[in-house]
Parts: structure tokens; C-alpha cells; sequence
């Protein structure tokens, strides 16, 4: 019996890979037979850094510096990810939150903030989806093989949360974009699908309240299995939906939220 999360051999693009759920990400396509996987960060310093792990585990990859806010570098990026390894076969939308350069006030309530700083979440998590599904989608349609389309939204964008009104309607944006996305390329063999996370354990969640243990236990009051989410729990969802195992699942979106929300 063939092994059913192989990805026989499909290129991956994970944006946002430089640590945290796009490494872990990044790290769980090249195990499991991707034909190379296109490591991409603002940084490229932690690009590197993971693309390296993926070539010590065995696998193939390509580290990208790129502001997935930017159109044409976006574009550019696939270009050189297609000459390096060939077309690519999955794009997993990861790169997020309050961007890589938010301003001071990205944090402020928004009424008291305007357009400049609410692009901040804007650009990367609703521009940033559509600039990187341009990119890769002709090239998808072209090889006619199956091609899959995966964003990490964010239970915000689901069921909204306070104080955060401008990020959770730039993922809502995306989540609607994909689903509209499904429609659109069904009958090219390509999905798209959402992975909506809520509290995970990255490096700047770890830093602004796992380090305060009473902000941190009011946090888990609200999950049902009370832990933070693990790179490794979001990277096993977008590993099933890059797989053949998904291949008649589309325009959904997955909760990967340990029981944040319920839904019929």
C-alpha cells in the first residue's frame, strides 16, 4: 500500500517559513516525498536557516528572501522556485499576522489608527494570498497535474475576537478569496482550502504571553483541550490537504484550534 500523505513529488512554496508554523510546515513537506520546497521569509537569514534543516533531513530546498506584499517579487520568487526544482505543485499561504514591518500603531484600537497602519495586516494576510496564488496558479493550470492551494487563516477571521477587527477581516478576505478560488480552478484538478488556527505556540506568541502565566491561563480558559497549538498539529492539517488524501475536498475551511470554536 502506497503511502497516502506522499506528495509524489510536487514543489511546495510555504511563505512565512522562517520559523514557527511555516517551518514546521516547510519541514513536513520535504519528509514526505516534495519534489523541493521554496522556504520563504522577509528575512532571509531565517529562510536559510530552515532550508538548511530540510537539506540535513534529506530533502530539497530553496530559500527566497521576498515581501509577499510585493506583486512582482512574489512573482519573481515562483519563477526562480519553478527554473530551481520545476512547477510548482502546492502554495501554502502562511506569512501573516501585523506583517514584517508594522507600524507602532498596528497594536492601537482601529478607530484611532488609519489606512497606513491597518495595511499593515492587510498587505500580507489578504494581498499577500492573492500576489502568491497569481504567481503560481497559471503554472498549476499549465502542468495539468493536481495543484493545491492552502491558506492559514485565523479563528479571528471566523468568529472575530476583540481588538483585533482589521486582522480578522484581512483573514475572513482570504478565506472568501480561496473559497472563490475553488470554484474557479475545480476543473483544472486544483483545491483550495483554509486552515483556520487560533492560540499557537510560535516565537512571538511565546514571548508576549506564555512568559506571563496568569495571561497565559486566562488565555486557556477559552479552549476545550487546554494547551497551545503546536507548529507540528497545523502542519499535519496542511500536509493532509496538500496530499492525494484531500483530493475531493476543496472550499472548505479546517479549524485547527483545540476546540476554540464549534461548528455544526
Amino acid at each position: 500500500m502506497s503511502e497516502i500523505l506522499d506528495l509524489a513529488g510536487r514543489v511546495a512554496l510555504v511563505t512565512g517559513a522562517g520559523q514557527g508554523v511555516g517551518r514546521q510546515i516547510a519541514l513536513h513537506m520535504a519528509a514526505h516525498n516534495s519534489g523541493g520546497v521554496i522556504v520563504n521569509d522577509f528575512h532571509l537569514e531565517r529562510a536559510e536557516a530552515v532550508a538548511e534543516e530540510v537539506r540535513e533531513a534529506g530533502g530539497k530546498a530553496l530559500a527566497v528572501q521576498c515581501d509577499v506584499t510585493n506583486l512582482e517579487a512574489v512573482k519573481e520568487m515562483a519563477a526562480k522556485g519553478a527554473e530551481t526544482f520545476g512547477p510548482i505543485g502546492i502554495l501554502v499561504n502562511n506569512a501573516g499576522n501585523a506583517g514584517a514591518t508594522p507600524t507602532e500603531n498596528a497594536r492601537k484600537p482601529f478607530w484611532e489608527t488609519g489606512p497606513d497602519d491597518w495595511n499593515s495586516f492587510i498587505g500580507v494576510n489578504f494581498y499577500g494570498v492573492m500576489n502568491c496564488a497569481a504567481a503560481v496558479i497559471p503554472g498549476m493550470i499549465e502542468r495539468g497535474a493536481p495543484g493545491r492551494l492552502i491558506t492559514i487563516i485565523s479563528e479571528a477571521g471566523r468568529w472575530g475576537d476583540p481588538s483585533m477587527e482589521i486582522y480578522a477581516a484581512s483573514k475572513a478576505g482570504a478565506a472568501g478569496f480561496m473559497r472563490s478560488c475553488a470554484r474557479t480552478l475545480g476543473r483544472y484538478n486544483i483545491t483550495a482550502n483554509n486552515i483556520a488556527i487560533a492560540f499557537t505556540a510560535t516565537p512571538d506568541v511565546e514571548k508576549r504571553v506564555m512568559s506571563n502565566p496568569e495571561r497565559f491561563k486566562k488565555m486557556m480558559s477559552n479552549y476545550v483541550i487546554r494547551r497551545p497549538g503546536q507548529p507540528n498539529d497545523i502542519a499535519n492539517m496542511a500536509l493532509f490537504l496538500a496530499s492525494d488524501a484531500s483530493s475531493w475536498i476543496t472550499g472548505q475551511t479546517y479549524p485547527v484550534s483545540g476546540g476554540f470554536t464549534f461548528g455544526l
